[in-house]
């Protein structure tokens, strides 16, 4: 085989290489993590689980009673059935050194009352199982052997700091009849699948934003959700009017379209804040909402002519905000920006005409 010589490259970079080097494979990325980011990499996973749970919570500090991440399947919590997800982030695949002292306490930890038994365990490694483990998993009743044999290396001065808990009386009945069936695993490859249906992905892991869907086009008759904007768009026009002003067909053929692209603006928000709901973190749009707001406030309370004037100086100033650092930038449009000022308008967070002058 011919030597390949120093230098020679060994694939034919993109240009996007050469700017941000070439992407680490997720399941490698993840081996980076520290163990608190596990965790929450996990929980994130998790949530993804909704036909499954109406909570995910995340336990952590060392007082966790062996509980990582706890999925609950009814609001009756502990009591109405849950499954546990115990995170373990090593520099190797998981070994059966690795979980005695943790099923060690998750069986003392139900027997004392603390909880109820899981009806899941699993184990959620950063390099996954290893091979002993994994046969192990798979033979529940080998599983409880070992795990008996190793009670007292691994688990008799393991479960707390403070007390020794030999595996006898009670404790041992309990452990006799605990179900070693419920004991699995998830592998990083099956995480990392689920994990790209959340919105955190693209924040843990980068590669840009899917494509947004089709906006769509405001219906004639006005939704209930609508109707604080569009009085204050009503009343904007009545004061440029001198009149008030309380329906379309009020309105000359030129407001009639400017109505009709202020209420696409709103449109365009309303479907940028569904699709944030499902790709990026809680609060991200509403972060975006308040960069807009701090980016028009000053011209909104500035002074204009009437209120017609203000808002078109407000929608126009939207425009030009360039969104610094929100996750949602390489997705944004103007007509959201613009359409966010009417969200905000909706709120009565900017007012079009001073609130003395609407009646």
């Amino acid at each position: 085989m011919k030597p390949i010589s120093p230098g020679a490259p060994v694939s034919c970079p993109s240009a996007e290489h050469v700017s941000t080097g070439i992407p680490i494979p997720k399941p490698i990325r993840v081996t980076t993590f520290s163990p608190a980011e596990w965790e929450s990499f996990t929980q994130e996973w998790a949530s993804s689980l909704k036909d499954l749970y109406v909570r995910v919570a995340r336990h952590t500090g060392s007082g966790d009673q062996g509980v990582d991440v706890a999925g609950f399947i009814s609001d009756r919590g502990w009591e109405g059935g849950w499954d546990n997800y115990q995170c373990k982030h090593y520099d190797h695949p998981l070994r059966p050194s690795d979980i005695w002292v943790e099923i060690g306490k998750i069986i003392y930890y139900s027997y004392k009352g603390e909880y109820s038994s899981p009806r899941k365990y699993y184990f959620i490694a950063s390099r996954d199982i290893g091979t002993k483990l994994g046969k192990l998993i798979e033979a529940p009743d080998r599983l409880k052997e070992e795990a008996k044999n190793n009670w007292e290396s691994s688990c008799k001065n393991g479960i707390t700091e403070t007390s020794s808990i030999p595996l006898e009386g009670d404790l041992l009945s309990w452990f006799e009849e605990f179900d070693f069936s419920i004991f699995s695993t998830k592998s990083v490859v099956e995480l990392i699948d689920g994990h790209s249906k959340t919105p955190f992905h693209s924040v843990r892991f980068g590669g840009g934003l899917p494509p947004r869907p089709e906006v769509l086009i405001p219906p004639e008759e006005h939704e209930v959700a609508e109707s604080r904007y569009i009085q204050q768009i009503f009343n904007a026009y009545g004061d440029s009017l001198g009149k008030a002003v309380n329906s379309v067909s009020e309105l000359s053929s030129q407001l009639s379209r400017d109505f009709l692209r202020q209420r696409e603006r709103f449109y365009h928000a309303e479907s940028l804040r569904n699709f944030a709901r499902d790709t990026v973190p809680d609060g991200t749009f509403e972060n975006l909402q308040d960069e807009i707001f701090h980016g028009v406030i000053d011209i909104c309370d500035g002074s204009h002519g009437d209120g017609l004037a203000r808002m078109r100086a407000t929608v126009a100033q939207a425009a030009t905000i360039a969104p610094a650092s929100n996750p949602l930038r390489s997705v944004v449009k103007v007509q959201d920006q613009q359409g966010i000022c009417h969200q905000l308008a909706n709120e009565d967070r900017l007012l079009w005409v001073p609130t003395s002058k609407e009646a």
